[in-house]
């Protein structure tokens, strides 16, 4: 039998404002991601059956149990700075109606866990007023930017990545997340194999303004020489998962060592 307990440890039901460029797909969309504790034992999609999200007027969505891939955008990703998965969906159909979300999740040993948060749409609204007008600013001002090569003699510990604060720019907070893959153009992107990414939710604990209305990124971790590396920064109204209302993914940059 499978060993280890399942335990819901938070939820971002949230709208997404996916900035990525020539994908095909539409910009606004919704994703539900549901933090799993560590198991204790196997790794907790060998221990559930089934994750269900309900929302208002009959939603619903059914979230894979399978690896999360750029292609598929629904499953689960192991996250190594907690030692634990969390289960991601991407959908394509709009922002979210304001209103109760629930995640039914179904486990193997016929137990039932929940957790729910509230979609609340003015703060979305609130971040994408003030991100629309300054987009290409923001995009251009990512330093090293797109198709960069470090400067000679540029140690590969503590590298920085610069870029313009929104609420510099337009006066509204935002908080970001940052991640970085080994990877020569966006479609290298393992999302399963990050470098290193900055879990500011987890962060908040120790440092409650996290993430909040930065303009620089410290890279703590080596980066190796003569590679690629590709990256990307979300914008967040906050940085605690239950409480975010859209997450903003901002263009792909791809720099070289």
């Amino acid at each position: 039998m499978p060993q280890g307990k399942v335990e819901l440890y938070d939820l971002m039901a949230c709208n997404v404002y996916m900035d990525f460029e020539n994908t095909g797909l539409p910009k606004e969309q919704h994703k539900f991601l549901i933090a799993f504790y560590p198991t204790g034992g196997d790794p907790v999609h060998e221990l559930i059956d089934s994750i269900t999200a309900r929302g208002p007027n009959g939603y619903v969505a059914e979230v894979a149990n399978q690896p999360y891939t750029i292609s598929n955008l629904n499953g689960h990703i192991f996250d190594r700075t907690t030692n634990s998965h969390w289960y991601m969906i991407n959908l394509y159909s709009g922002f979210m109606e304001p209103g109760e979300y629930v995640i039914e999740v179904k486990c193997k040993d016929g137990s039932v866990k929940t957790i729910s948060r509230v979609q609340d749409n003015a703060p979305s609204d609130k971040l994408m007023a003030a991100y629309l007008p300054q987009r290409e600013r923001l995009k251009a001002s990512y330093q090293p930017g797109q198709c960069q090569p470090l400067p000679a003699g540029t140690a590969l510990t503590g590298v920085e990545v610069t870029c313009d604060s929104l609420k510099e720019l337009s006066g509204v907070d935002c908080w970001t997340v940052f991640r970085i893959c080994e990877a020569s153009n966006s479609k290298e992107f393992d999302p399963q194999n990050l470098y290193w990414w900055d879990n500011i939710f987890l962060e908040r604990f120790s440092n409650p303004e996290a993430g909040k209305n930065r303009n620089r990124i410290r890279i703590p971790v080596e980066l190796k020489a003569g590679s690629a590396f590709t990256y990307f920064s979300e914008l967040t109204d906050g940085n605690t998962m239950g409480g975010t209302n859209i997450c903003i993914f901002q263009p792909y940059q791809t720099f070289y060592t």
